[in-house]
């Protein structure tokens, strides 16, 4: 799947109220007026790049990240995070959940992929068998239109190589591979202000956005807060139970991340095409109305809840083994 796509939220102010004849004119506030329940984005908009909160098993935190085109962005070394941990691509992470260790077993979900994967392609023979029994001369034409496609396709992919570089691409605030994360707004602003490296420095502007950033700013956007840690128990409760919207955010945070982070083993399990991809797609048409709707709810129907639960417990896993928790 492509990367996902941001809207922006434009946030109402109100009108700065003229001083009456008889008040003294105070002259120009410090900032914009707001109305209640709203939060100054302006310093946001200004530099291109948002708070997150991450919600994961071992705890919430706060953090930053921002979309830039790949050719400006020197991508995170990972080079010390694997040389410490050698098998970090498989590693077993056990998480502590109300005093039972859950391990979380990369095997356990590539074999049921395996047989659900067997169980697609003898459908899809089926279907072939099916359409080649009744294939005439139209068959034949497609065919030659397949090869006159497949030469476009060469011409295309000379061109894409130029457009990879302008591709908007995920960064978050990380160092070495690492997700750092932050439990409070005051310990993240401390962390901005103190010029420690990271890879958000690598930004235009980023010296001047760590002068001016407060923790009160420090408030992300309903749609800028994940909650990785209810994605598997949601899983696990069946398909009647799933939430688009929680699963839907899981997987686009969770794409970023790994793509920020460079971990090819989630992005494998969230790219097109896999069991992950297709319970994502489904998703997303089931929350649409009519037609639409009605065939995602039965593509839904056809997912396994074991094989979705055990993925993203993989994945909430892989996530959680990179972050660096900061107080």
């Amino acid at each position: 799947m492509g990367n996902p796509t941001h809207t922006e939220v434009s946030v109402a102010r109100q009108s700065p109220q003229r001083p009456d004849a008889d008040e003294p004119d105070l002259g120009d506030t410090d900032g914009p007026d707001l109305e209640p329940g709203t939060v100054d984005r302006s310093l946001w908009d200004e530099f291109n790049i948002d708070p997150v909160e991450i919600a994961l098993p071992a705890g919430t935190g706060f953090t930053l990240r921002a979309y830039r085109s790949a050719r400006e962005l020197t991508p995170t070394d990972v080079a010390e995070r694997d040389e410490d941990d050698p098998f970090l691509a498989r590693r077993q992470v056990a998480e502590t959940e109300d005093d039972e260790e859950v391990v979380i077993l990369d095997e356990e979900f590539a074999a049921l992929s395996a047989e659900n994967d067997e169980d697609d392609t003898d459908r899809k023979d089926a279907d072939r068998k099916a359409d080649a029994d009744g294939k005439g001369a139209d068959g034949k034409r497609a065919d030659a239109d397949a090869d006159g496609d497949s030469d476009d396709a060469g011409s295309a992919d000379e061109d894409g190589d130029d457009e990879d570089g302008d591709e908007e691409v995920p960064v978050f605030l990380s160092h070495k591979g690492r997700l750092l994360l932050f439990k409070t707004p005051e310990s993240l602003v401390t962390f901005i202000r103190s010029g420690a490296p990271n890879d958000l420095s690598q930004l235009d502007g980023w010296n001047e956005l760590s002068e001016r950033v407060e923790p009160a700013d420090i408030a992300p956007r309903d749609e800028d807060t994940y909650e990785l840690d209810l994605v598997v128990e949601n899983l696990r409760g069946g398909h009647d139970t799933w939430d688009p919207t929680l699963l839907i955010e899981a997987g686009e945070v969770a794409r970023d991340l790994s793509y920020a982070l460079r971990l090819p083993a989630v992005l494998d399990m969230l790219s097109a095409g896999s069991s992950l991809d297709d319970l994502d797609e489904a998703l997303r048409a089931s929350v649409n109305g009519g037609v639409g709707g009605f065939l995602g709810r039965r593509r839904l129907k056809k997912i396994g809840a074991q094989t979705a639960s055990l993925g993203w417990r993989t994945i909430v896993g892989k996530i959680s083994a990179v972050v660096d928790w900061r107080d």
